[in-house]
């Protein structure tokens, strides 16, 4: 499987300002992503991941019908024409996997709604028919308390054949080259063991990625569960270190995870890498200082991992997520726009393109203080070498980077390296070096 990826993720209901509740109505919003397919080309993005986009009651995330796309966003034929739009530019497209639970209004709950324990699919969840004391009649198990959210029991082998058999749909319909699987940290492996054959059988490169926040990732990160999951850790240690000037922070969380030593927990595994979703503050609200956003995307463009960009974000679009509502997090623009983040990243997307060490190379501290950060990534061809400087004021520092001259990735030219270096307020480069 080719890891060097970047990644373009994209919440549809948000994105073509779909109504908040489904009002049933056929409209195709979905296709607004067809004006912004020559954005994402500019950008070098080579994957996005669409967010939820089959039938549901509110978010995307209580699914009413798995076979079906939205009506708020269009219909099967539409997201075909998105779909296809994207692989003719070589981008693949990876759809968001809610297996965990699914909406009120999904036919099994719906029958057993109806029917109670005489229902056939009162064991696709987990219900208590001796608490009646509910307007239900009974309780059942959801996500996190959100009565509209029902869990499915993936223990029954009923409802995995059944979602086998909706992805399976998927893949020959709308030809998906992945999933991201919603609240993967709440998923039964079983179910998961048993996608990963079922999936990897029909074809071994169909991307797995899922989302976990908090614990040991290698519970999932394995080759027979998960290719990729979601690196939470770092996106923490990104915005926390930059605006506490302590990027020993953001060093350790690499070091613990990527570093030579042999209890590091995920070298030579892909996390997608983030700084921003669906579901967390916009990175340019978080930032206490604007002009440290570009040094945050620089960092995370040389760090392990697979970038990963929200819309809207590449050009430094601000949003917060209130007590009440994510809505913010989830606008609507109606084009695309450019500036020098933009600029930056597009070049950087290159970058990884081009410098495969960048997603398979290791990965090593040379120097590190709180407001200077340099390291390296390095393979059998050559050595990527990061320098940062997060300070108010030009800093001179005192390294060796291991290699005597380097070429600058950016700025296009080479660079001596000598055993003082001086980095310019508010500063990164990035070098790179063939072995001789």
């Amino acid at each position: 499987m080719n890891f060097n990826e970047t990644i373009y993720h994209i919440y549809p209901l948000g994105f073509c300002d779909a109504p908040k509740e489904n009002d049933g109505v056929v409209v195709p919003r979905i296709l607004k992503i067809l004006d912004w397919v020559q954005h994402l080309e500019k950008l070098n993005i080579t994957s996005v991941y669409l967010g939820p986009v089959f039938e549901s009651e509110r978010h995307g995330y209580d699914t009413i019908d798995y076979t079906k796309v939205d009506c708020r966003l269009g219909n099967n034929s539409d997201l075909k024409k998105v779909i296809q739009a994207l692989h003719k530019k070589h981008i693949k497209v990876y759809l968001d996997g809610v297996f965990n639970h699914v909406g009120r209004s999904f036919f099994a709950f719906q029958d057993v709604l109806e029917k109670k324990w005489d229902s056939p699919y009162s064991s696709w969840f987990y219900i208590n028919y001796n608490d009646q004391n509910n307007p239900d009649g009974f309780t059942y198990a959801n996500w996190e308390g959100h009565g509209e959210l029902v869990k499915l029991n993936l223990e029954n082998p009923d409802v995995r054949n059944y979602l086998f058999q909706v992805i399976d749909g998927w893949m020959e319909e709308f030809q998906i080259d992945g999933l991201r699987l919603d609240v993967a940290y709440c998923l039964n492996q079983t179910f998961l063991y048993e996608l990963h054959d079922h999936l990897k059988s029909k074809n071994p490169d169909f991307f797995l990625l899922g989302e976990m926040i908090g614990g040991d990732y290698n519970l999932l990160l394995k080759d027979n569960l998960l290719d990729s999951v979601t690196n939470y850790e770092c996106r923490k240690g990104l915005f926390s270190s930059m605006n506490s000037h302590n990027l020993f922070e953001i060093a350790h969380s690499l070091q613990r995870q990527f570093g030579k030593d042999p209890w590091c927990l995920y070298r030579g595994k892909h996390l997608v890498s983030f700084v921003d979703n669906h579901d967390v503050d916009r990175i340019a609200s978080v930032l206490v200082d604007e002009r440290d956003l570009p040094l945050t995307y620089a960092l995370l463009y040389s760090m392990p991992g697979i970038p990963c960009l929200y819309y809207g974000s590449e050009w430094g679009c601000k949003g917060t997520r209130t007590n009440h509502s994510d809505y913010d997090l989830r606008p609507s623009f109606e084009k695309p726009e450019w500036n020098e983040l933009t600029d930056l990243l597009a070049r950087l997307n290159e970058i990884r393109k081009e410098y495969p060490v960048l997603t398979y190379g290791e990965y090593e501290t040379i120097y590190l203080q709180n407001e200077q950060f340099v390291f390296k990534r390095y393979d059998e061809k050559g050595q990527f070498t990061f320098l940062m400087n997060c300070s108010d004021h030009e800093v001179t520092c005192h390294f060796s980077t291991g290699v005597k001259k380097g070429f600058d990735l950016l700025n296009k030219k080479w660079y001596d390296f000598n055993e003082s270096t001086t980095l310019p307020m508010k500063s990164f480069a990035l070098y790179y070096s063939e072995w001789d």
